[in-house]
């Protein structure tokens, strides 16, 4: 395979993932890689929108990915396609399927060896999944400490060994050339031009001697012949070493470091050549996946286009035609429609899905992301893990006219991003939408509106407050009407007792001697579940035990209503008597953070009357922390961004119902008060 790789001999569309921190430069390099390629004629910058990634208004307004963008191009005869993912963690999700059906992953980071933790989900992401990768250093003109310093901050994040490939050269304490130390030449950058090859500096030659054997022993880890040669003084051939990091490469034993410049096109040729000699071809990912007839992996459902539903999805293990009849997940068979390859957001028809090739498939309507589409037997569903929905909006179409339209948009918007869920909320009666984080959020709100001309009002949603009693009380309840003919009568008294925290609503009967006919009791009981809907402070009533004790009735005037309407009153002034008080939902809360930023969050997460549980080593993650903890759900509003400011924009929680707890004084008050209605 490596060989193969090497000669350009691997057969098939090899697809390369950007990935990466927010910032880091992704879309610039791909920008820079099809201008180098000759796929663009020009070096596209999303600073002033001449990018042909992050070409929607949304992206363009944000100044950065909000979706995954898609390119080919061929590069001295190889095909290439390239998968932009978004590195914010609001948007980072609509890459994740893609990039699980990548050959290889670069990861751009910053030259600050202080911004490293930031690569840290990319490469554990990467090495989860298998996926071989490389590392970028972008915007080496602007390092100004060592590379070595960069490397040692990264690897501790990465599973494998990272193995520079170059190094500087610097005029002072600029970055100006590197020498590569697989084919130990010397190039010099040229704005605008191709890097100029130069004489290896006398003073540089010493250090180049000394990084050259550092990576050659980081390759004879797994090549024994190597090993051999160096400890005989040999000098390895260097297709025995341009081989050695193909393999390296293509088995993850090691990641592969290289620089450049994405804005100034330095060291992206370079790049484009590596990736030529030591990105594994389709072959390896079939295999990884489990492909072993013609089948098209389905990463993402697409409505934004003039073409219409789109699935976007990479081919394996051979080629398939437009008009093809291919098996889907649910057993059926499904007919292929017009075949598309995407080029940021302008589409170009095809004939065929070559192996490798990433396309856009029209009408197959049944099919969703994660699925496969194939002529064989298909392979195991793409599942990912997301990240956690901690935003969450309540919204409803600014017209009601648009009510229809509003669930017709929605829909659309959650079949292609799969980190958006809709809910709805019984109690309150609201439509919830939850999303990452307020970031993303805001993006579908703005996406509602530019695609499908529906505007919503949103608001924060109502948080599940609850409220139960401190004694037990005795209360009559009696229902009279008499307005001619039948009246209504309807005599009841019940006791109602406190329960422990969560046991919800009991009901029982202790009637004696036919007080109330048996046919009526269920009435009771329903008339005080009526009362229960909302209490004296004005929400639902939990954990309440009622008992039936008496009661009367009229041979003619009572009935089912009268009795509903009995237990109803006796329920309503016996909470009033009872000592009602307030519950507000608890959530319980996993924080991961940079281990530098544990104090910070564990300090913001108290400050917003969180109850410290524990803190410990994050499993698997090295310099990484897990913060336990107990909030109020009320407390939950802006504590995403306050933990990512405290971290580097790292650290992320997961929450869910924990228990209810009693909210007393003056934030009860405030609560109760906010609930009531205005006074007329």
């Amino acid at each position: 395979m490596a060989d193969a790789a090497r000669s350009g001999a691997t057969k098939g569309t090899r697809v390369i993932a950007l990935v990466g921190p927010a910032g880091a430069g992704k879309t610039s390099l791909a920008e820079a890689m099809l201008f180098a390629a000759g796929a663009s004629d020009r070096l596209g910058a999303t600073s002033n929108g001449s990018s042909i990634g992050d070409a929607s208004p949304e992206a363009r307004q944000r100044g950065g990915s909000t979706e995954l963008n898609l390119y080919n191009f061929s590069y001295l005869g190889d095909d290439f396609a390239l998968i932009d993912s978004p590195g914010s963690i609001g948007f980072a999700a609509d890459g994740a399927r893609a990039i699980a059906l990548a050959d290889l992953a670069i990861v751009v980071v910053d030259p600050d060896p202080a911004r490293a933790p930031l690569a840290a989900p990319a490469l554990r992401t990467l090495d989860e999944l298998g996926i071989p990768h490389i590392v970028f250093v972008n915007r080496i003109d602007q390092a100004r400490g060592r590379i070595r310093d960069l490397l040692s901050a990264l690897q501790p994040m990465s599973v494998s060994p990272l193995i520079a490939r170059q190094i500087p050269i610097r005029d002072a304490d600029k970055v100006t050339g590197f020498v590569d130390l697989a084919l130990e030449r010397a190039f010099q950058y040229r704005p605008g031009k191709e890097s100029e090859r130069i004489e290896i500096p006398s003073e540089l030659q010493q250090r180049e001697a000394e990084a050259r054997n550092q990576m050659l022993e980081q390759l004879s880890d797994h090549d024994d012949e190597l090993l051999e040669q160096l400890l005989t003084d040999q000098a390895p051939s260097q297709d025995r070493v341009l081989a050695d990091l193909a393999r390296e490469t293509g088995e993850s034993l090691g990641v592969p470091v290289l620089f450049g410049s994405a804005a100034s096109s330095w060291g992206v040729r370079r790049l484009l050549k590596a990736l030529r000699h030591e990105a594994p071809g389709p072959q390896a990912a079939a295999e990884r996946l489990g492909v072993s007839a013609p089948a098209l992996g389905v990463f993402k459902i697409s409505h934004g286009g003039s073409v219409g539903r789109l699935a976007l999805a990479r081919m394996l293990g051979g080629r398939i035609a437009e008009g093809s009849d291919v098996k889907t997940a649910d057993g059926e068979v499904a007919r292929l429609g017009a075949l598309f390859k995407a080029q940021g957001e302008k589409t170009q028809k095809v004939a065929e899905a070559r192996d490798g090739d990433v396309v856009a498939v029209a009408k197959v309507d049944g099919t969703r992301a994660g699925q496969w589409l194939g002529t064989g037997a298909l392979p195991p569903p793409l599942e990912v893990d997301y990240p956690a929905r901690n935003c969450v909006l309540a919204i409803a179409p600014a017209d009601r006219k648009d009510d229809v339209r509003l669930s017709s948009a929605l829909q659309r918007l959650l079949e292609e991003d799969s980190a958006l869920a809709l809910e709805h909320d019984e109690a309150s009666h609201e439509m919830r939408l939850k999303g990452v984080n307020d970031e993303h959020l805001n993006t579908v709100v703005a996406r509602l509106k530019r695609r499908y001309g529906v505007e919503v009002k949103s608001h924060a949603p109502t948080i599940g407050y609850r409220e139960s009693i401190r004694r037990t009380v005795t209360q009559k309840g009696r229902h009279k009407k008499q307005s001619g003919g039948h009246g209504q009568f309807g005599d009841v008294i019940i006791e109602i007792r406190p329960l422990a925290r969560g046991e919800g609503f009991k009901f029982e009967e202790k009637i004696h001697g036919g007080a109330i006919p048996k046919q009526w009791i269920p009435a009771v009981e329903q008339g005080v579940k009526d009362a229960m809907i909302k209490g004296p402070l004005g929400f639902p009533v939990v954990d309440v035990a009622v008992t039936l004790i008496d009661g009367s009735y009229h041979s003619v005037d009572s009935s089912e209503l009268a009795f509903r309407m009995a237990g109803r009153i006796a329920m309503h002034e016996a909470l009033a008597a009872a000592g009602p008080h307030l519950l507000e939902p608890v959530q319980k809360l996993s924080v991961v953070c940079p281990s530098g930023a544990a104090s910070r969050v564990s300090s913001a997460v108290a400050s917003r009357r969180g109850q410290m549980l524990g803190m410990g080593p994050r499993d698997g993650w090295t310099g990484w922390e897990r913060v336990d903890a107990l909030i109020p759900e009320a407390e939950l509003g802006g504590l995403d961004a306050e933990l990512r400011s405290q971290s580097q924009g790292l650290a992320s929680y997961e929450a869910g119902f924990d228990h209810l707890a009693e909210l007393n004084g003056t934030l009860a008050d405030k609560v109760v008060q906010q609930r009531m209605p205005e006074p007329a």
